[in-house]
């Protein structure tokens, strides 16, 4: 995004006209959306991810039965 000062203008109102457009133009929130977003995980990390939460349940219950938690 470019914008010159004008003849006449003060630094603020140059400030303000770019924020402006760059509200306008979108670009700000278009940046946000990339920087924040999060990648899907592959499937082999879903299903270990998945084998690791069953494994821990399993765990647990023996431990519970067991008394020890």
């Amino acid at each position: 995004m470019k914008v010159q000062k004008q003849q006449r203008e003060t630094s603020q109102s140059l400030v303000y006209r770019f924020t402006k457009a760059i509200q306008k133009s979108g670009v700000l929130i278009e940046a946000r959306k990339r920087r924040f977003s999060e990648r899907l995980k592959s499937k082999n990390l879903r299903q270990r991810a998945a084998l690791l939460r069953e494994e821990k349940k399993k765990e647990f219950q023996r431990l519970k039965k067991l008394g020890k938690s």
